[in-house]
């Protein structure tokens, strides 16, 4: 049985050459675009062009960031978004205070029920008036009855705040809530008019968050 054998010259010199031809250029193949196909790199920066001078004094700075700058009814329409967007309690446009859910509970506990401190900003102009008064007896008894309701106010206010700390606690058993900024924020809520508070309340009166 013969396991080796050897090739004849005209097998080698055939394999040989046909390893030795160099392969057809791109131009001649059948179907071929003619031309060697671009780097990423190079067809992005054709694409997108040299890169601007950046501005040399200050003044030019200033002309370049005028001339980027949004248009005025552009920024009212932004912000006018921007405000509707707070107002229905969207986390990507709120203030730093009100984010996370354990803010979001507290809002909806406070929304729940009405609060006598709700009336601190109409007890501000009985204030002021109890000051425009002439007569010295409507004084004294408008001032007896702002420090009555505000000795009031604050009692309440303490009461709701410790109580809503512990039922944020027991509800975000994960989160640190510390009870003097949970229940001052709840405080802070309370003393708002409903319409006026900002994310506006989505609960109503008599829910049960």
């Amino acid at each position: 049985m013969r396991f080796l054998r050897r090739s004849t010259p005209s097998t080698v010199g055939a394999d040989s050459s046909e390893s030795a031809a160099p392969a057809p250029p791109e131009s001649t193949r059948p179907g071929g675009k003619g031309r060697p196909t671009p780097k990423r790199r190079d067809a992005e920066g054709r694409r997108r062009g040299p890169a601007p001078a950046p501005p040399r004094t200050q003044r030019e700075a200033a002309r370049l960031a005028k001339a980027n700058r949004p248009s005025k009814e552009q920024r009212r329409a932004q912000a006018i978004e921007r405000r509707e967007r707070m107002a229905a309690g969207d986390e990507r446009y709120l203030m730093p205070r009100d984010r996370g859910p354990v803010k979001a509970y507290v809002r909806d506990v406070v929304d729940s029920r009405p609060h006598l401190m709700g009336l601190f900003m109409p007890l501000a102009l009985v204030v002021v008036l109890s000051l425009l008064v002439p007569v010295p007896a409507a004084q004294q008894y408008l001032s007896l009855f702002s420090l009555v309701a505000l000795s009031t106010m604050i009692i309440e206010g303490v009461f709701l705040g410790s109580s809503i700390a512990r039922k944020a606690r027991a509800k975000f058993p994960e989160e640190n809530v510390g009870a003097l900024s949970t229940g001052w924020y709840a405080f802070t809520r309370a003393t708002q008019l409903r319409k006026m508070r900002v994310p506006k309340p989505r609960v109503a009166r008599g829910a049960n968050p």
